[in-house]
């Protein structure tokens, strides 16, 4: 049986305390040899001996790259030993798996397991999406840690402790205190009592200057946006790029809100009758219908039609709801109009389908005068303008009382409704320094070689009993200070890079070397060329003037160069299908890319260079460098050039870390790297692709391959390579026997 869930609020509040005890508003200046420790309340999920789900609240602490899980916090209970511990090692992958109900509780979920083995698995629930992805920065700063302590270390039993995986198996092991000596801490969520925070709570609390939405993303879209008109104080566009399409127009409300991107989607997202009232216009009972997974669901709603327009009939609905959440802390929710057998019409009710449409929550820069986080809130849907409506013909009052304003006016009162509520944008953990100014720990300074245990081993059963209860022990005294938690993970990669490295790298290619000639006629793989861009299933490769990369004074203004061509030149592409999912190209008839689906898709793109690579620029150290470096620096961007609009929105514009989305193997070989990427290795990945799917054939999609640039000798960035895929057929993808 699951143990009963407590109350909880949980916003992420941090806090710096000198050694003697005063409190300081930053963190200081950070370097990859400080150990942090990330600590919080959260809920251990895992399955009991007789099959029932089993949830254990339990105090997770994070110090450099070890994990404990207690059943107290330690800070207030010394002599309370941890009953779960372990190293995260290279083979350890979280994933966000979304939001689930646990006792009728929305949690947002933490899978973590053994990339190569993934029998080797657990799971955590957190309160609040913030909380989620503080834990799964917290985790990627503790590997990071140990992958460059493992680089640096000479010593052989250090790395047969990072390789070791210790079965705990139906006992806890035994378990010796950690050192101390950390110089900061970090604090993820407030209390026990704090913990699974109930979206419902939130009712009861009582970067950018582009606020138009345009220019955020890594492409250039072809949207063109015109303010048409502002309703109470928000602004609607329209999008005015192709003024020829008369059946149907995206138009666009865009607000900008006093409160966090985590805050304004755990509003959006709420189905709680009570908050909605407060804000919502049109949706005024919605429910769960059924949830696919952590990221997809199906939800049910009425609509009171005496507040638009002259018909009195009541009328329902059912949309399905999609969300992502981008490396650069964007929410993107999708809705769309659909058919569920669990929810057939309803008698009394007359069935609408609602317009398509999107949110987008970016965050902001917080003004220098103000400790207040914002964001920048966008809904887009689509209109359509023939029959009894049109957009631009009609007088304001038919618009006014049309389903499109009430959707468009949920920006409004979204906006409204927070501003009434200034306890919904608490900020969420708190960061203390420990007595200790300095300290480095190593495995040497455990009692025994137990510690070498991978957490996710540590996570895969619990032998307390599940009638056990924790103490709810919480300073509730504590002031808490707002501050920016810094993402120095990228630091600890680059390190060893940054001590070697000379200012001039030179050019990524050796120039000394006369050019070879690559010709892509020359190869043939399974898809073929394309004669132009308006071919159909077929690829070329195209410019990056359609690209935003970092130019060279990016570090000091933020500011992005159109992609010029691509230093790689592609010359041939495969497109297979296969029953079971397989890698390494190289060696046998595999993919670079692989679409889960079934069966699964591969994609394989062949890039070549005409001259030498020269081993001291940023491109050789990315060939000849170790996974760790390669996963924190290959960035891919994304382009919808043609489709529909709802799948451009969910494929986004941002560059994406591939390293940090999904998982990447890597095989290097004398004259060639292959670059393995499992696309079904993410939830969230898994979730776009499906909806990509079934507008394939319909799509032009372009792709751009680059490393990402750190550092001013390694600005201003250039595109690798690119790909264009044209309307692709699946049918035509060829059958693999592996």
């Amino acid at each position: 049986m699951a143990s009963p869930l407590p109350p909880s609020p949980a916003s992420l509040h941090l806090k710096k305390v000198s050694s003697e005890g005063a409190s300081s508003e930053s963190l200081g200046s950070e370097s990859p040899g400080e150990e942090f420790e990330f600590s919080g309340w959260v809920y251990h999920i895992r399955i009991s001996s007789l099959g029932h789900e089993a949830c254990h609240l339990r105090f997770l602490r994070i110090r450099g790259k070890y994990v404990e899980m207690f059943k107290r916090d330690p800070s207030q209970d010394p002599g309370n030993n941890p009953i779960r511990r372990g190293i995260v090692g290279r083979t350890l992958m979280v994933e966000e798996f979304g939001r689930r109900k646990l006792n009728d509780v929305d949690f947002y979920v933490l899978r973590i397991f053994n990339r190569l083995d993934q029998t080797k698995k657990g799971e955590i629930a957190c309160s609040s999406v913030g909380d989620a992805h503080k834990w799964m920065e917290a985790f990627d700063h503790a590997k990071q840690l140990a992958e460059y302590d493992l680089s640096r270390s000479g010593s052989s039993r250090n790395k047969l402790n990072m390789e070791n995986e210790i079965d705990l198996e139906g006992h806890r092991p035994r378990v010796r205190r950690y050192a101390h000596g950390f110089k900061k801490l970090i604090r993820i969520g407030r209390g026990p009592e704090s913990l699974l925070h109930q979206s419902t709570n939130l009712a009861n609390k009582g970067g950018s200057t582009d606020f138009g939405g345009n220019g955020s993303g890594d492409v250039i879209e072809a949207h063109e946006w015109k303010c048409v008109r502002t309703v109470n104080g928000i602004r609607i566009f329209e999008d005015v790029s192709d003024p020829k399409n008369g059946k149907a127009v995206i138009v666009k409300a865009v607000a900008v809100l006093e409160a966090s991107a985590d805050t304004a989607f755990e509003v959006i997202t709420n189905l709680d009758r009570r908050q909605r009232y407060e804000w919502d216009t049109l949706m005024d009972d919605l429910k769960l219908v059924e949830s696919l997974d952590g990221h997809f669901d199906v939800i049910y709603g009425k609509h009171d039609s005496r507040y638009l327009g002259r018909c009195q009939s009541k009328k329902d609905f059912v949309f399905s709801r999609q969300w992502f959440r981008g490396q650069d802390g964007t929410y993107t929710i999708l809705h769309f109009p659909t058919v569920d057998k669990k929810c057939p019409p309803k008698p009394g009710y007359r069935r609408i389908k609602i317009n398509p449409s999107t949110w987008e929550i970016r965050s902001l820069k917080t003004k220098a005068t103000s400790n207040g986080a914002r964001c920048l809130v966008t809904q887009m849907l689509e209109m359509k303008t023939v029959g009894r409506f049109k957009w631009r013909s009609n007088p304001y009052s038919s618009f006014e009382k049309s389903i499109s304003y009430a959707l468009l006016s949920q920006v409004a009162g979204l906006k409204e409704y927070i501003g009434a509520n200034p306890g919904l944008t608490s900020a969420s953990a708190t960061v203390v320094s420990s007595k200790y100014s300095d300290g480095n720990l190593s495995s040497g300074e455990y009692a025994d070689d137990e510690v070498a245990d991978q957490f996710y081993d540590a996570m895969s059963t619990d032998s307390s009993s599940s009638d056990e209860d924790v103490e709810d022990e919480v300073d509730k005294d504590r002031k808490d200070i707002k501050i920016k938690l810094r993402n120095v993970s990228w630091a600890i990669a680059g390190l060893a890079l940054r001590r070697n490295s000379a200012k001039d790298l030179g050019t990524e290619l050796d120039l000394n070397v006369s050019p070879a000639i690559l010709d892509p006629s020359q190869y043939h793989g399974t898809m073929r060329q394309g004669k132009d861009d308006n071919d159909y299933n077929s690829w070329t490769s195209p410019n990056g003037a359609g690209f935003m990369i970092r130019g060279k004074t990016y570090l000091k203004d933020n500011a992005k160069v159109m992609g010029g061509d691509p230093l790689f030149k592609l010359i041939s592409v495969d497109w297979f299908k296969v029953e079971k999912p397989f890698s390494r190209v190289a060696l046998h008839s595999s993919s670079l890319v692989q679409v889960p689906a079934k069966p699964n898709y591969s994609l394989v793109l062949y890039y070549a260079a005409d001259r030498p690579i020269n081993k001291n620029s940023l491109l050789g150290k990315f060939v000849d460098g170790n996974d760790l470096f390669r996963d924190s620096r290959l960035k891919l961007i994304p382009r919808i050039v043609e489709g529909y609009w709802m799948v451009k929105r969910a494929v986004g514009t941002k560059a994406c870390l591939l390293g940090k989305a999904v998982t990447c193997e890597y095989l290097r070989k004398d004259n060639f790297l292959e670059i393995d990427v499992d696309i079904g290795s993410s939830s969230v990945a898994r979730s776009v692709i499906g909806l990509v799917l079934g507008y394939v054939t319909s799509l032009v999609v372009d792709l751009a391959i680059l490393i990402e640039g750190k550092e001013e000798a390694e600005l201003p960035e250039y595109l690798l390579g690119t790909v264009r895929l044209n309307r692709v057929r699946l049918d035509t993808a060829q059958a693999l026997d592996i």
